[in-house]
């Protein structure tokens, strides 16, 4: 597998972030106790800034990461706040770094769970410090009750490394989970505190260094696109032709649906592409020639009802030119010839494709087919449109999202990015890009057609397909914010909003 490009972030699982602790600790001699004593004054600072006044309760279990709440404890009882340690295992129950924290405690000794639910109701702020990274699959017993306690308290929650309940390795979720304001990780950021439903769980996350020595290993495979990936995009020359520029054709729309392609393709133009071409039903061509857009190429091709027919793909063919990209889907409808005519356009196009909205469902159950294409692939899904291809429930997608789209992207030998605030960019070999979201003004229709014009430009002008995705759905983001900030709210963005903010969001400035 190759490693992760320089312009992602790496997010450790928790095995390797056991493996970098493991070798911190082994191999360049710093004691535990240390990283976890700078842990805890991580999470004191996030406490203190939080709310400066008033009791804090902070829930401890057993292990590494109940040892990081009572350094905390310590840390502001010897500041002069006002603390309850409430913990779910008696004293005798803890053990390595957690049993030497518990007994440089001052103060009063903690109070078992039981004896605790009023600290935790009348405390100002609350500190999770029951589970750690190394959490996987539901809690139960005295976890689950403080985890519901937490919960049921009106005050906000710090977090100590990942919310107790949250899988740290993918967002999973199983049953009870603490719902954070506020998630301090050591060292660098884990998976599942930026993958839904975990990211959901996690409020802000702060970043700390614990003192780990630079050139600790990392095997990390999941990373955070950062703005950096912008360095990626194509520039035009003085030497640079329309052709040059990279050639993007878009295949769709049916009727009632021409507004898709029409959105693709316009994208496209303002993602760089030089020359765009839209395939249309015949009988609609027309509609779209006649648009606002009339540096768009189109061409009428044979249909069936107002739909793309398996006839147009010779037709289609022909007008992909070489070293062109194909954006096969939007507004395609689902019609029996429509379905065909995307099955058989998508095996025979000899040129990178994205495939979206109608062309993913045309390919519903039928993944495998597009694992014979030999050229780049990328598949452009939302939940529901995932679940289809993979014959599961969208529910079941949205519960593992990091586990199905790897899932997909493997089996189609494909790159697969499954949209959301989380959106997920997952590639053949196993690797996985997470965008950081916070962009809702993409919360409206048609801008899924949007980044699907978007990735193609960026296919038809070089970039392979994981830099394409991941370069795009940066871009797709920053120009929904840009155009929030032009309209003046989020909710007043519309699709072609976020299009002609795509220039302005390339260049926009470091946020």
């Amino acid at each position: 597998m190759d490693a992760l490009p320089d312009w992602l972030t790496p997010l450790p699982d928790a095995e390797t972030m056991r493996a970098i602790d493991r070798w911190a600790i082994d191999q360049q001699g710093v004691p535990g106790l240390d990283l976890m004593e700078r842990a805890g004054a991580a999470v004191t600072r996030a406490v203190e800034v939080h709310c400066a006044d008033g009791l804090v309760a902070v829930v401890c279990g057993k292990g590494n990461n109940g040892g990081d709440g009572l350094v905390v404890a310590r840390q502001l009882r010897e500041a002069g706040r006002q603390v309850t340690v409430v913990c779910v295992a008696p004293p005798e129950d803890f053990s390595g770094g957690a049993r030497a924290n518990l007994e440089r405690l001052p103060g009063d000794a903690p109070v078992l769970l039981a004896d605790g639910a009023d600290a935790i109701a009348g405390a100002a702020v609350l500190v999770d410090a029951l589970l750690g990274t190394g959490f996987a699959g539901e809690p139960h017993g005295p976890t689950a009750t403080a985890i519901e306690a937490l919960n049921a308290s009106a005050a906000p929650v710090v977090a100590i490394d990942v919310p107790s309940g949250v899988d740290a390795s993918t967002g999973v979720v199983l049953g009870h989970a603490v719902r954070a304001a506020v998630t301090v990780t050591f060292h660098a950021a884990k998976p599942g505190l930026w993958i839904r439903p975990g990211k959901a769980y996690a409020g802000e996350v702060h970043t700390t260094d614990i003192g780990i020595p630079r050139g600790a290993p990392s095997a990390a495979v999941i990373g955070l696109i950062a703005t950096s990936v912008r360095e990626c995009l194509p520039q035009r020359g003085a030497e640079s032709t329309k052709f040059a520029s990279g050639q993007v054709l878009v295949a769709g729309g049916s009727r009632g649906l021409v507004g898709a392609p029409r959105m693709a393709a316009r994208a496209s133009m303002r993602a760089g592409a030089g020359y765009v071409t839209v395939c249309i039903p015949r009988s609609l061509q027309d509609v779209v020639a006649s648009a606002e857009t009339p540096e768009l190429m189109t061409r009428g091709v044979a249909e069936e009802d107002g739909a793309l027919a398996p006839a147009a793909v010779a037709q289609v063919l022909q007008s992909i030119r070489s070293g062109g990209a194909l954006a096969l889907g939007p507004g395609l409808g689902r019609s029996d010839g429509a379905v065909a005519f995307a099955r058989e356009l998508a095996r025979q196009a000899d040129a990178p494709m994205v495939l979206d909205a109608d062309g993913l469902n045309a390919h519903a159950g039928r993944l495998d087919d597009l694992a014979a294409r030999s050229k780049a692939t990328v598949l452009t899904p939302h939940a529901g449109e995932l679940g289809r291809l993979l014959g599961l429930a969208s529910k079941e997608i949205e519960r593992e999202r990091l586990r199905h789209v790897r899932a997909a992207a493997e089996q189609a030998h494909a790159v697969v990015v499954l949209k959301g605030d989380d959106t997920l960019i997952a590639a053949a070999d196993g690797r996985v890009a997470v965008s950081q979201g916070a962009s809702p003004a993409l919360a409206t229709a048609g801008t899924g057609d949007v980044l699907t014009g978007v990735i193609a430009a960026l296919l038809a002008q070089g970039l392979d397909a994981l830099t394409a995705a991941c370069a795009g759905v940066w871009l797709h983001a920053e120009a929904g914010r840009e155009a929030a900030r032009r309209q003046g709210a989020v909710e007043g963005v519309i699709a072609t909003d976020v299009i002609e903010a795509l220039p302005g969001a390339r260049g926009g400035d470091d946020a």
